[in-house]
């Protein structure tokens, strides 16, 4: 980016033909690459939901390990109000919460306090809401947590709010046309003028 604004700004300023096609070149690429990945983001979206889900399983597994994937996980399940990728069992990935028996957690069987419902009127978030939920079957756990999985979630988020996602990308994109454009218009300018000259 350095490199891009760099041409741009000196190519400006100098008036030279060089430094202003760089700029408007890497300008084009970077908008183009950015419009290929979206494209293929949108054909592929099952590969993208695949990857977010390795993702997800990998941030299950080290979630106690990584105190920022940690926030982020709890971040992401208060938000969605959802527990795991697929359901609330997903956490038996992870070291502490897996449900076998000779697990000697005593976090064994449950689910991170992130996944609870809020009880209203508690002063006091009850960090323990989730120990032992995944012995529990799906009616029983949606008393005391989200049992639905990320997943599902995200994709309504998504699909919701599919008009911001758009003015957001449009928002990037519009930038980038008008340097391109303007930066060509000085060229031409430029290039007028020291034909007139000559």
């Amino acid at each position: 980016m350095f490199f891009i604004t760099f041409c741009g700004c000196i190519g400006a300023l100098r008036e030279n033909i060089r430094l202003l096609k760089t700029f408007s070149f890497s300008l084009t690429l970077v908008f183009l690459t950015q419009l290929a990945i979206a494209i293929l983001g949108f054909f592929y979206s099952d590969q993208a939901r695949d990857a977010l889900g390795k993702f997800v399983k990998k941030a299950i597994v080290h979630y106690r390990d990584d105190l920022d994937l940690q926030n982020l996980m709890d971040y992401i399940q208060k938000e969605f109000k959802c527990c795991g990728w697929n359901n609330y069992t997903d956490w038996s990935w992870n070291l502490y919460f897996n449900c076998t028996h000779d697990n000697p957690s005593s976090e064994r069987c449950g689910v991170p306090y992130s996944c609870c419902t809020p009880v209203p009127g508690e002063a006091v978030i009850n960090t323990m809401c989730g120990f032992g939920v995944q012995t529990q079957n799906f009616m029983e756990a949606n008393k005391s947590i989200y049992p639905v999985g990320c997943a599902d979630k995200a994709v309504m988020w998504i699909e919701s709010h599919l008009l911001l996602v758009g003015a957001l990308a449009l928002g990037l994109a519009l930038p980038q046309i008008a340097g391109i454009v303007l930066s060509q218009i000085l060229i031409s300018q430029i290039q007028d003028e020291i034909t007139s000259v000559l």
